[in-house]
């Protein structure tokens, strides 16, 4: 009995072997489609940057990304029975002021750009003002795009301060905590950034930091989005862990600081009012990252606020605060 059994198992294991075949899957031409990343908050020019869709398998070296960008689109942005047209300015057209303003405002080094010819599309014509509705129209070849996003009335912040996690284990490392009180009309939307504007010691690990300020830009961490459905009207406390650039391998983010701010940082603070269309974009964005490709988690799709593109056109209506991390 065992040798039959062990024959049958040989048979088997060349049966299986048998039936091995290469087998090659042709993937269908996938449309090219254009990639739309706009905001605009109050006083400030508004960014539209533009980019082509790429397939999975498609090579991401310097020159296909270069690719990426789209060039000579016509874009305009009416409000109030205005147009304003936008014009395309790309990263080796400016001076090295404007790089270091530019690379500010992305929140990128000045090498990243200058190594990646960065192109955007803005007016210096038209800035935000709250309480305010834009439509953006994008024309490319057979391609048109149009979107409309408002800038909502600012909310206040009531308190906002950092408070230690653990001081029993870590008593250097915590959160931020604020209270807001909520408009009573339903239908609020918000999102949080903040921005570590203090510099990396001396004694910082790594040489490269030392001097450097710990963040370029406002950092929204994971889940900044949250709507009035549940407290229409009311004042309620929330909490929010620090984010982080996206690929960042600075040694805080890699540590037991990542998430946390730290005693002794200096933080801005901006919070924002966002319209209906940009937070159900923004909350189907989070969850799509946060589901990192995994079959049992519940899908999504990307709810843009645009037609004829993907991506979003966001207005922010922005309060700014500054928290000095103490004990």
């Amino acid at each position: 009995m065992k040798l039959v059994g062990s024959l049958i198992g040989i048979v088997l294991c060349f049966s299986l072997l048998s039936c091995e075949k290469e087998i090659t899957v042709d993937l269908p031409e996938a449309e090219n489609k254009i990639v739309v990343e706009g905001t605009i908050f109050p006083g400030d020019f508004p960014l539209v940057l533009l980019t082509w869709t790429q397939g999975y398998f498609d090579p991401t070296d310097i020159t296909s990304l270069q690719n990426l960008f789209v060039h000579d689109a016509d874009v305009t942005i009416s409000v109030d029975g205005t147009s304003y047209p936008l014009v395309e300015f790309c990263s080796s057209d400016l001076e090295p002021e404007e790089l270091e303003l530019a690379a500010a405002a992305l929140g990128v080094s000045v090498e990243s750009i200058q190594s990646l010819d960065l192109c955007l599309y803005t007016t210096f014509a038209l800035s935000g003002t709250p309480n305010t509705t834009y439509s953006i129209e994008i024309r490319k070849d057979n391609i048109v795009i149009t979107g409309a996003t408002k800038i909502p009335s600012l909310v206040e912040l009531d308190t906002v301060y950092f408070d230690i996690i653990n001081p029993q284990v870590q008593d250097t490392l915590g959160i931020l905590y604020g209270q807001l009180t909520d408009p009573d009309t339903i239908g609020n939307a918000y999102r949080w950034f903040a921005k570590r504007i203090n510099h990396y010691p001396s004694s910082t690990p790594d040489e490269a930091l030392r001097g450097q300020p710990k963040d370029r830009t406002f950092i929204a961490p994971f889940g900044s989005v949250y709507d009035d459905t549940f407290f229409n009207g009311l004042s309620f406390e929330f909490a929010y862990p620090r984010g982080i650039e996206s690929n960042s391998q600075k040694f805080d983010d890699e540590n037991d600081e990542r998430g946390y701010f730290k005693v002794g940082d200096t933080i801005a603070i901006r919070g924002c009012t966002i319209d209906r269309g940009a937070f159900k974009f923004i909350r189907s964005l989070e969850a799509q990252i946060g589901n990192q490709g995994s079959p049992f988690a519940i899908p999504f799709n990307l709810e843009s606020n645009l037609q004829g593109g993907l991506g979003a056109f966001i207005g922010y209506g922005a309060i700014y605060d500054t928290v000095v991390c103490s004990y």
